[in-house]
């Protein structure tokens, strides 16, 4: 196991690199604190452990969560406000979720907007309305939280806030889920940007500890021990170190100890996400939170999702089959024992495989084909009647257009009919830790007897950021660049260099 043990800046005989505010990792929230540091006057350096920029934000599907009334949404006719966005937020990103970092991010959200918009961020003023695990095409703004199905598009919840689409998408042709996503075309523009502002990046550099000296009788960061090739190299951040290289989904001993629902999951993430970061700042008293919360994928296409019914192990319906993927996948995974079963018709199987989506690899053949609801439930294994009783409710009022029970949306709802068939869904679920370093609203990391620990920073999933219980696709992306922009600045703004300048001779 990686030595994260503090290094005391007195031990350091040389220094190889220097900067006023050092940036561990070049993703989403690396580069725009990167930015802001260096707007604010700040001499930056970033240091990366791969061989270029991007991180999982450039491989990533590129939605990002912006509401409250963005130029895109205004544009595209839909109305949204702050306080629209918040209380949507509260309700989906919870149990536990921080509602001041979420009010926060609501009313700074739609400026937020601009600010990419401004740094060359690109977004198509086109609405993309179909379900799906990201948009195929390059329109710029879809519905990524389920925010316009059931729980939240009917009562009580939507008389506390009307649906509103808030997963923004930079624009990009010839997408591939996974190996070319959209996420690098929010990537490059501020990478772009950074260099301009004459942001440094060091390669091929692998964090290893933080360096600290005493400073007004407490420890203070100072610096960053890191390997390269297998040589050590210590870098001194004159004003502050600002931590964003990902979560802990690649550290198995970590999510044995914090998350064991996703232990033998395949990590929905890259594997430079090892949690080191949240690891070295534990190592001088960091505190952290929601270590155990994660989001959780689910591996099937929506488009036949939502034509069709999901069984669990007992045969019952347990979510509706048009919502959020990662409201599926956490469901599946944590209240059902990772047993789903999705069963649809010829007609919605042809209709569904019809359409537009960004996982064709999801639409592989049947697992069971029957002529008979009844004759299915025996190949699948299920309990004699289970099946049959669930599809029977199930048609009785979807002959009506409704579904009463799980609140699917009636575009999606019609009677269940025959040649039936079904598919194997067990165990297809995949997930990320969204648990971390607890920081202020400045980035500010936190320590385990309260107040901030001087000179440490951070952002993106190496903190807790807006999510605890829930997700919605695009907070990470958002809560990173967002937060990231705050690390930034606050950190160019530590203690001046001449202050600093004692603490580490």
């Amino acid at each position: 196991m990686q030595d994260v043990r503090p290094v005391r800046a007195d031990r350091i005989e040389q220094w190889e690199l220097e900067a006023d505010v050092v940036i561990a990792g070049y993703g989403i929230a690396g580069v725009c604190a990167a930015i802001e540091a260096a707007r604010a006057g700040a001499d930056v350096l970033v240091v990366e452990r791969t061989g270029g920029w991007g991180g999982a934000a450039a491989l990533s599907g590129g939605w990002i969560y912006l509401g409250g009334g963005t130029a895109l949404q205004r544009s595209l006719g839909f109305d949204d406000t702050p306080e629209n966005m918040e209380r949507f937020l509260c309700a989906a990103l919870g149990p536990g979720a921080d509602e001041a970092r979420i009010a926060d991010y609501s009313r700074g959200s739609a400026a937020h907007y601009d600010w990419l918009v401004d740094c060359g961020v690109e977004f198509k003023p086109e609405f993309w309305g179909e379900p799906g695990w990201e948009v195929p095409h390059d329109e710029g703004l879809g519905f990524s939280g389920g925010e316009n199905a059931a729980p939240f598009n009917t009562a009580p919840a939507s008389d506390r806030f009307s649906p509103a689409p808030r997963g923004h998408v930079p624009r990009m042709a010839d997408k591939r889920t996974g190996v070319r996503g959209a996420g690098y075309m929010l990537m490059r523009p501020l990478v772009e940007t950074a260099e301009r502002l004459g942001v440094r990046a060091e390669y091929d550099l692998r964090v290893a500890s933080l360096i600290v000296a005493e400073q007004d009788g407490v420890d203070a960061v100072v610096g960053l021990k890191a390997r390269r090739y297998g040589h050590d190299v210590a870098i001194r951040a004159r004003r502050a170190v600002v931590l964003a290289t990902g979560s802990f989904a690649y550290n198995a001993d970590m999510v044995a100890a914090h998350a064991p629902r996703l232990i033998g999951r395949p990590a929905a993430a890259i594997e430079e996400h090892d949690g080191v970061s949240i690891l070295m700042a534990q190592a001088v008293g960091a505190a952290v939170a929601h270590m155990d919360a994660t989001e959780v994928a689910f591996f099937g296409d929506p488009q036949l999702l939502a034509r069709g019914i999901l069984v669990n192990g007992r045969g019952q319906r347990f979510v509706p089959e048009d919502t959020y993927g990662g409201r599926i996948g956490q469901a599946t995974l944590v209240t059902q024992d990772n047993q789903a079963y999705l069963v649809l018709d010829e007609a919605a199987h042809e209709a569904g495989c019809a359409t537009a989506t960004s996982t064709p690899y999801f639409r592989q053949p049947p697992t069971w084909v029957a002529e008979s609801v009844a004759e299915l439930e025996a190949e699948m294994g299920l309990p004699d009647g289970v099946l049959q009783a669930t599809v029977e409710l199930y048609n009785r009022h979807a002959a009506r257009g409704v579904d009463p029970v799980l609140g699917k949306k009636p575009e999606w709802v019609r009677p269940i009919g025959t040649p039936v068939a079904a598919f194997d869904m067990r165990g297809f679920t995949a997930g990320f830790t969204l648990g971390g370093l607890r920081c202020d609203l400045d980035g500010r990391v936190q320590h385990v007897a309260g107040g901030a620990i001087p000179g440490l920073y951070a952002a993106g999933r190496c903190t807790w950021g807006l999510c605890a219980g829930g997700y919605a696709s695009g907070t990470s992306l958002g809560d990173g660049s967002f937060y990231g922009r705050r690390a930034g600045a606050a950190a160019a703004c530590e203690h001046a260099a001449e202050v600093r300048e004692s603490a580490v001779k």
